[in-house]
């Protein structure tokens, strides 16, 4: 059941440092990759891969790289440095492999373009520290990849990959659909994909963020690939969450919810994305020096006010 919105309302203004009881992590936050054979056969690495609208052309072993970002688009934004572009063998992964040439991200990781820099930089070393934890509760291998390799990530290093991907701009890869009902979905490289078979089921009480074009994901192509499906009416239950006085996101975030000095901008980016982050502050997986005032605007919130605030988010332009 739904809470009422002027009873959200009344508990966020009221909230303060008060703690709630633990929330539960949905597992459907969380698509993972079915079971690998145990022994895969090489990746091609003679016949070139094209996209359309790019001159680009990569292998299928060069696009599973993950010491070199498949830039299809390389007009697009300012010279990678090495970090982003290729990483540092063996054991930090090119930045630009997972968060995109251009910071766009994909549901299963952090959108970078416009953050602040020092931002991004603080969130690695909460990482690192073990302040900032993945919250899935029974690990999610992007987030605990990325939490892996920080701590081999040079003080250099991520000074140039923050400050190259707050210098990129924002554009939205994912539309925010209302809806009652949604196709089965299987998953494709840690996102959720239309299944073949047709099927629906109810959404229910859920935020699904689907690739629209499986292949494509697979791929690494950049651009808008994702849908992302909310129940009826989070939009606007999220917008009025959103400017709630004293207690809204925009006290914090701004008008438009673009960022104000530090505090990083959330329009736009992947609605999956900032779901899992309002949990992290929720559970405590997030308890950096930085997140007192996050985890007190989300102690009373259940799990379908984090849903319409982060639909609301999703559905703005940066």
């Amino acid at each position: 059941m739904r809470l009422p919105l002027a009873l959200v309302l009344c508990l966020l203004a009221a909230a303060g440092w008060a703690q709630a009881p633990r929330t539960e992590v949905p597992d459907w936050l969380f698509p993972r990759n079915p079971p690998a054979p145990a022994n895969p056969p090489p990746a091609d690495d003679t016949k070139p891969i094209h996209l359309p609208n790019s001159d680009a052309a990569f292998t299928a072993a060069q696009l599973l790289n993950r010491f070199s970002a498949p830039d299809w688009h390389p007009a697009a934004h300012t010279p990678m440095p090495e970090v982003v572009a290729h990483g540092r063998p063996p054991k930090v992964f090119a930045c630009g492999f997972c968060h995109m040439p251009q910071g766009q991200g994909r549901p299963e990781n952090a959108p970078l373009a416009g953050l602040p820099a020092q931002y991004i930089i603080q969130q690695v070393e909460d990482l690192k520290s073990g302040a900032r934890r993945g919250v899935a509760v029974n690990g999610y291998l992007p987030t605990d990849l990325m939490i892996e390799l920080v701590q081999s990530l040079t003080a250099e290093d991520l000074k140039a990959a923050a400050e190259y991907f707050a210098a990129q701009r924002m554009t939205p890869r994912t539309r925010v659909v209302e809806t009652v009902r949604v196709r089965k979905m299987d998953v494709v490289g840690w996102v959720y994909a239309s299944s073949t078979s047709g099927a629906t089921e109810p959404l229910d009480e859920r935020l699904l963020e689907m690739t629209q074009a499986a292949e494509l994901h697979e791929r690494r192509a950049d651009g808008p690939l994702y849908i992302a499906y909310v129940p009826k009416g989070s939009i606007a239950r999220g917008k009025t969450l959103a400017h709630a006085p004293g207690t809204g996101c925009v006290a914090c975030h701004g008008e438009g919810l673009r960022g104000v000095g530090l505090i990083p901008p959330l329009a736009g980016r992947s609605p999956t994305y900032i779901l899992r982050q309002l949990l992290g502050f929720k559970t405590g997986a997030r308890a950096g020096a930085t997140s007192g005032p996050m985890q007190a605007v989300v102690a009373q919130l259940q799990l379908n006010n984090m849903i319409d605030a982060a639909a609301y988010a999703g559905s703005l332009q940066p």
